[in-house]
């Protein structure tokens, strides 16, 4: 990849992940690594546009189906793809269908961009999260497996010690920090062949761990707010997404501040 490259455009692709959940800002809308990234990329280049189709709680078939069609008409030069982990968490999956649609979406867009970068996502410690990585270890394996047979950057987070770090993840424990999507939109600027800003894999700073009362005060809000809500959509087949649009559909030009 050429070194300092200079780039026009970006779509970014995926689900919550993507569209910048927990990365809040003051108005209650979320920023996240993508729109990191857009500001940085816009901040060298004059007239840079940028696109975000990202959804909240969208598969991977639906990410192929909706999302990909429209950003691979947007020719954009770099398009970003992240799916498939919402999938992988359901508790009943078909992981060939998975792969499949994966593949699909992979297809359409390699070719419509200079450079298609893949991840493959952050994980947390714990049992809940090692009920379920099998299944992630599969779908990053197919990551590999693409981006080795369409010329695609992965972006490997899930390799990365640091964010594996409690503190990374939001009281949701499903999303990143803005400190997360920080370090997540240094890792895709490295990626695409950019002089590093800073190392986005440093550790954080040592710290005593919660004490007992602390963690089930913590156990208990993200019960109360976040599991049982969660449980209650799988239950009724509906999706924190539904109905929302993305928050930037169409390739425009990217004027707002980095904060």
């Amino acid at each position: 990849m050429e070194m300092n490259a200079t780039y026009t455009s970006f779509v970014a692709v995926g689900d919550s992940f993507t569209e910048g959940m927990s990365d809040a800002l003051p108005d209650g809308s979320y920023r996240g690594w993508a729109d990191l990234l857009a500001a940085r990329l816009a901040a060298r280049t004059p007239g840079f546009r940028y696109a975000n189709l990202a959804v909240r709680g969208k598969l991977i078939g639906q990410i192929a189906d909706e999302q990909a069609p429209l950003a691979a008409a947007m020719k954009a030069d770099v398009v970003t793809l992240v799916g498939g982990l919402n999938d992988t968490l359901r508790p009943k999956v078909d992981m060939g269908r998975v792969r499949a649609k994966l593949t699909e979406a992979v297809e359409q867009l390699a070719p419509s961009c200079e450079q298609l970068v893949l991840m493959r996502s952050p994980g947390r410690h714990g049992p809940v999260f090692e009920r379920f990585r099998p299944r992630v270890e599969e779908l990053f394996a197919v990551v590999d497996e693409l981006a080795a047979k369409h010329d695609a950057v992965v972006v490997d987070l899930y390799g990365a010690a640091v964010l594996g770090d409690q503190r990374m993840w939001d009281v949701d424990r499903l999303h990143l920090t803005a400190e997360g999507h920080r370090r997540v939109a240094e890792a895709v600027w490295q990626a695409l062949g950019l002089a590093a800003e800073d190392d986005w894999l440093s550790p954080l700073p040592a710290a005593a761990p919660p004490g007992w009362g602390a963690r089930r005060t913590s156990d208990l809000r993200f019960a109360r707010e976040h599991l049982v809500p969660w449980i209650g959509r799988r239950i009724t087949g509906r999706s924190s997404g539904d109905g929302r649009p993305a928050k930037r559909p169409e390739l425009l030009p990217y004027d707002e501040p980095l904060s």
